[in-house]
């Protein structure tokens, strides 16, 4: 359960997906997307799982959070600070101890004010200067917590995103494609800021397309191919320092 003095807060074994799909008419057909893949995120550090887009890696993060689609079929075991994590304490623990940083900011509520998205609806005064700080920490103004999304650029609706995960305490962190489109000065800021999440204790699960950054950020690299890790190593073993 330990490596070295970092406990495994997440530990996947042999995690395979599939989808069922219909071949003309009523025939069946399993089509796997991912197979026996293995990944463990220990406590104050930033795992990687770096694929090609549209290669299934998001599948990942929603097996994790329990958030698969209704026709996917799903094998292997899972752990969460060493207890069994079935689809039971992944609803209990959603939004709790296991945060999703999802890839759209269409994630966010349009008719919903920012402040009122962090809080998860808490308008207690503790609620309320907490939120404050949270997003004074990543740049955003007091008045963030008053606007609408449509009303937030796309970096900053991206740093919300990232608030809502911190407002509690985090074990866990999955950032599933957090910098799309953004120019690289813009995309180490933000995952600079998944950094400080790990730095407090938390794990974070990192996936990305973008290597490079993945490298520059994270401490250690799952490379993602064919539905498989086809290769497992610490950042810098890529010729860069992982932070």
């Amino acid at each position: 359960m330990s490596c070295g003095n970092k406990f495994h807060i997440l530990e996947i074994r042999d995690l395979s997906i599939s989808f069922r799909q219909y071949e003309k008419g009523t025939k069946q057909v399993e089509l796997p997307v991912i197979s026996r893949l293995n990944v463990t995120v220990h406590e104050g550090e930033i795992v990687a799982v770096v694929g090609s887009s549209g290669s299934g890696k998001s599948l990942l993060a929603h097996a994790v959070m329990g958030i698969l689609p209704y026709n996917s079929r799903m094998s292997g075991q899972m752990e969460f600070d060493g207890r069994v994590l079935d689809e039971k304490e992944k609803a209990r623990l959603r939004g709790k101890e296991i945060f999703l940083v999802p890839q759209s900011v269409a994630y966010l509520d349009p008719l919903m004010k920012v402040g009122e998205q962090v809080t998860g609806g808490d308008k207690s005064p503790a609620a309320r200067e907490r939120c404050r700080d949270v997003l004074s920490r990543y740049g955003l103004g007091t008045e963030t917590a008053g606007m609408y999304p449509y009303q937030l650029s796309g970096g900053m609706a991206r740093r919300v995103l990232i608030s809502t995960a911190v407002m509690g305490t985090p074990r866990l962190v999955i950032a599933d494609e957090p910098t799309p489109g953004v120019p690289t000065e813009t995309a180490l800021r933000v995952l600079g800021h998944f950094r400080e999440i790990a730095e407090q204790g938390a794990g974070v699960l990192l996936i990305t397309h973008d290597l490079e950054l993945a490298v520059k950020t994270a401490d250690r690299i799952v490379v993602f191919y064919g539905g498989m890790a086809v290769e497992e190593c610490p950042a810098g073993d890529f010729g860069t320092p992982g932070r």
